[in-house]
């Protein structure tokens, strides 16, 4: 089993109600189970401002899938959650974004890991220090100093 971490975002539709059904869809994900998840966080949106803010979290997840079956997976329950990709940082109904897969780098066209922008994301970093306070990006370092350094991105925690 890997430890992979995913990241959950929405500004559409119920927010809070479509990551907490991720939640329980993720653990549906045959050979993956959900063994944390974080606080749910609100967040302003980045690059496009015009939409609501968005409510993110975290998942840590064991998982006997390999990255790209894993991937394919969570871009399915996207879809189950009507997510449309009409143009970059548009608003969301479901965004599952494969963080961390164990310590691997992956750098393929369809999938790069870690996530090429996590370590610019406060939004994604205070979760994750949530579930794993020492957690490391291979290739960026610490997240808790790469969260500092996102210390303009204000993010508030919305519940356990």
């Amino acid at each position: 089993m890997t430890v992979a971490y995913v990241g959950l975002g929405a500004n559409l539709g119920e927010p809070r109600r479509q990551l907490l059904a991720a939640f329980d869809e993720l653990g549906r994900i045959p050979g993956t189970r959900v063994t944390a998840r974080s606080s749910l966080f609100r967040s302003a949106p980045i690059g496009y401002a015009d939409q609501p803010d968005f409510v993110n979290a975290v998942a840590k997840l064991e998982t006997d899938l390999r990255p790209r079956e894993l991937f394919a997976a969570l871009q399915q329950i996207e879809h189950a959650h009507g997510r449309e990709r009409s143009f970059r940082n548009a608003p969301r109904t479901l965004d599952l974004d494969l963080l961390l897969y164990g310590g691997e780098r992956i750098d393929t066209p369809a999938l790069i890991v870690p996530h090429p922008r996590m370590h610019e994301r406060a939004f994604v970093l205070a979760p994750l220090l949530e579930l794993d306070p020492a957690a490391v990006i291979p290739g960026r370092g610490s997240a808790a100093e790469l969260l500092r350094a996102c210390a303009m991105q204000p993010v508030e925690r919305l519940e356990g």
